[in-house]
């Protein structure tokens, strides 16, 4: 809603927000991000340019650590054209993040260009804004979707004697100042259309809007080359009701007060892969403690430790380190999961000639890296 809604008016992320995300807590967390998308490059052939676009940005701090291991990588990067494209709805995130990204020097676009503003990062790479991901010109591109899916709004539905039923939003008769949930007296168009056949939950959310993200995405991929990289919590179509708001890092009464609190539901992973189908193949959903494992975090940690002189810094390291990897913390509940072209992981040929390709070399995080 752009007068009422909680992202447009608010939009609280970190310490004085209304929940926090994991590259507030650790710059460590941008840094192997970073890594994977150069490690993808690389991969699949160093291609002359490619577009980093962040669909929901926050504040802008992943795009900045992601910023920093470019910068430390120049010399890698050095003949590649690079630039960033941020999709981003919310005009007050949207200065957040230019004043984090380029110290405010951005200018706002004439109406008919497809990008809203533009600037130029500290690091001297060009940024774009846009308000939908279809804005964004084709191209090269890496996608991220960090904490994107579990924001965008979602169907519910029970299953019940009469068949399946639309959970849906009413006011309550009791108290006029309130809302309620209610069920949907018979058969909604949605519940004919989300509700897959072989469905074995009693309660399921679909997220239409996701999958038309996806869709988005994956063609895209198929079409120009590149890869997408979803962090977020979720599951792998085993959960029912996870539908929730946070105010003040608590957890708070979704039909309380609307537009005041961070709404968000946990994504379905399965249904992710789904709409990929047929375009891209797909990775994951894996634990982010064994994804960061994976991507070094162990040795990035240590290397850090080692280079910091006081106990204060040291500690805050290891508290960071402790938030994203604990089972009981981030660890288990976040996941990554990846879009990439089927010849990433399969050679067009393979199936004729097995014996005369060189393995492909395996994608970052999902396996073990093993550090020479």
């Amino acid at each position: 809603s752009p007068p009422q809604g909680y992202y447009t008016r608010r939009g609280g992320v970190g310490e004085s927000g209304d929940f926090i995300t994991s590259p507030e807590i650790s710059q460590v967390f941008g840094e192997l991000i970073g890594i994977w998308y150069i490690s993808e490059w690389m991969a699949m052939g160093k291609p002359s340019t490619f577009q980093l676009v962040e669909l929901g940005p926050g504040r802008g701090t992943l795009t900045e650590d992601i910023l920093q291991v470019f910068k430390q990588l120049a010399s890698v990067l050095s003949k590649c054209d690079v630039s960033v494209h941020l999709v981003e709805v919310s005009p007050k995130l949207g200065e957040i993040q230019a004043v984090m990204l380029t110290g405010g020097k951005v200018q706002p676009n004439p109406e008919d260009e497809p990008a809203y503003m533009k600037g130029v990062s500290k690091t001297g790479i060009p940024i774009f804004w846009y308000r939908d991901i279809q804005d964004v010109p084709p191209g090269y591109s890496f996608y991220l979707a960090h904490e994107f899916f579990d924001a965008l709004p979602i169907h519910k539905f029970q299953r019940t004697e009469k068949g399946w039923r639309e959970v849906l939003v009413d006011i309550d008769p009791e108290a006029p100042d309130q809302l309620r949930f209610v069920l949907s007296p018979s058969r909604t168009p949605a519940t004919q259309n989300f509700i897959q056949p072989e469905e074995t939950r009693d309660h399921v959310e679909v997220c239409p809007e996701a999958g038309v993200i996806v869709q988005r995405l994956a063609s895209r991929i198929e079409k120009d080359g590149g890869a997408a990289l979803v962090a977020d919590y979720g599951h792998d179509g085993t959960k029912t009701d996870t539908f929730r708001g946070f105010r003040n890092h608590k957890l708070h009464d979704v039909l309380s007060a609307p537009g005041t609190a961070d709404l968000t539901a946990d994504v379905d992973f399965s249904y992710l892969r789904k709409m990929a189908e047929g375009r891209t193949a797909t990775l994951g959903p894996i634990k982010q403690q064994e994804f960061l494992k994976n991507m070094g975090i162990d040795l990035r940690l240590q290397v850090l430790l080692q280079n910091s002189g006081d106990t204060a810094t040291r500690e805050q390291l290891l508290n960071s380190y402790d938030m994203l990897m604990n089972p009981e913390k981030m660890g288990d509940c976040f996941n990554f999961f990846a879009l990439l072209p089927h010849h990433r992981l399969v050679h067009p040929d393979k199936k004729d000639k097995p014996e005369s390709k060189s393995p492909l070399p395996p994608v970052a995080g999902f396996n073990e890296l093993l550090l020479k």
